[in-house]
């Protein structure tokens, strides 16, 4: 039942290296999971150094030229991330901000999507993530990410599926078959793998 109780039941992810690999909450990664396939985006599409696998990179440098090429920038911002570093921002934002607040908007080390080399945090025009929402960016990539096979992993109103709260920088890739029903049924990637 995808309303269990997050952090409850975890099991180890099996498919780790699967484009469809769920991690949330109760699916859990190594600490040792490292993608085989990684590779540097661009910085014609990225701030800085950021990773993803073969296939998700190669998807997104080209969502951000078609992108760039009807007037929008769209630049990941965080792409992939391993154990020790989730680690470190999930304890983070508990010293700063308390542990209520870090499991709403952090996973706990083993339960981020970054750490599959999968999943990318974007910015717009204003340069800033937390406010991707309120761009011309957003209006597009919304309705063309799963052109690409990228789908909005947190979607608003979906918080008590995914765990997660409403992350509208937030993108993963599952490929484009995958990523065209999720779009068209408005569904989550846990209600798409429960089908």
């Amino acid at each position: 039942n995808v309303k269990e109780e997050f952090y409850q039941n975890i099991k180890l992810v099996e498919n780790p290296d699967d484009l469809l690999v769920l991690v949330n909450k109760n699916n859990q990664l190594t600490s040792s999971y490292i993608p085989k396939n990684l590779e540097s985006i661009s910085l014609k599409y990225a701030n800085s150094d950021k990773y993803l696998q073969k296939e998700a990179k190669e998807a997104f440098e080209k969502l951000s030229d078609d992108a760039n090429n009807l007037g929008y920038r769209i630049v990941a911002i965080s792409a992939y991330r391993d154990y020790n570093y989730q680690n470190e921002l999930f304890n983070y934002y508990v010293k700063e901000k308390g542990l209520e607040y870090a499991l709403n908007c952090s996973a706990k080390p083993g339960h981020s999507e970054h750490q599959t080399g999968l999943a990318v945090d974007v910015e717009g025009e204003n340069k800033d993530y937390d406010q991707f929402e309120s761009t011309k960016e957003f209006d597009w990539i919304k309705d063309n990410a799963h052109k690409y096979g990228f789908i909005l992993r947190y979607p608003k109103g979906k918080e008590h599926i995914t765990g997660f709260k409403y992350e509208p920088w937030h993108y993963r890739y599952v490929g484009i078959d995958a990523a065209q029903y999720i779009y068209e049924n408005n569904i989550t990637l846990e209600e798409y793998l429960q089908m």
